[in-house]
């Protein structure tokens, strides 16, 4: 079963009541954000340190399992000018080992400049560059699920 990349398609097949999970996929972490039940809110709760692809699956599904999770929101990264690169593709394909070990929903969202943008806002409240550099993948997990809900919200109107 290939992903589906679609995010209406992805609203569609997660179960009433059951929340997303975004990933904002990093070298080295993968930040994590969650949905409210609604499908309105988006909250970080953290990353995982990158390890074997077997390690980070086993932490996602142990998270999956525990915070009822029906679908995946995926971060995206695309080059500026549209098109997608070597990152792009490492993004799609630990999406299909993932959905090779559990048949999860997964859609893909657009992470342009998300980074960036949560880094600016953490500069404008001040935050230190140790602390930014905690939290930014979390955040732009954060950032990058709200986007998606936010798409989704104006869909239904």
């Amino acid at each position: 079963m290939t992903a589906i990349a679609d995010l209406q398609a992805l609203a569609a097949a997660v179960a009433p009541g059951r929340r997303l999970l975004a990933l904002d996929l990093g070298e080295k972490t993968i930040g994590m954000a969650i949905s409210d039940a609604g499908l309105t809110i988006a909250s970080s709760i953290g990353t995982i340190q990158r390890r074997k692809f077997t390690l980070d699956a086993q932490e996602l599904l142990r998270i999956v399992d525990e915070r009822g999770i029906g679908g995946l929101v995926i971060g995206l990264p695309v080059n500026m000018n549209g098109s997608e690169g070597p990152r792009c593709q490492s993004v799609r394909q630990f999406a299909a080992n993932l959905r090779e070990i559990r048949a999860i929903p997964v859609a893909f969202w657009d992470e342009r400049l998300s980074t960036a943008a949560v880094e600016r806002a953490m500069i404008a409240a001040d935050l230190s560059r140790k602390k930014r550099k905690k939290a930014v993948d979390t955040a732009a997990a954060a950032f990058i699920l709200q986007g998606a809900l936010d798409a989704l919200a104006f869909a239904r109107r």
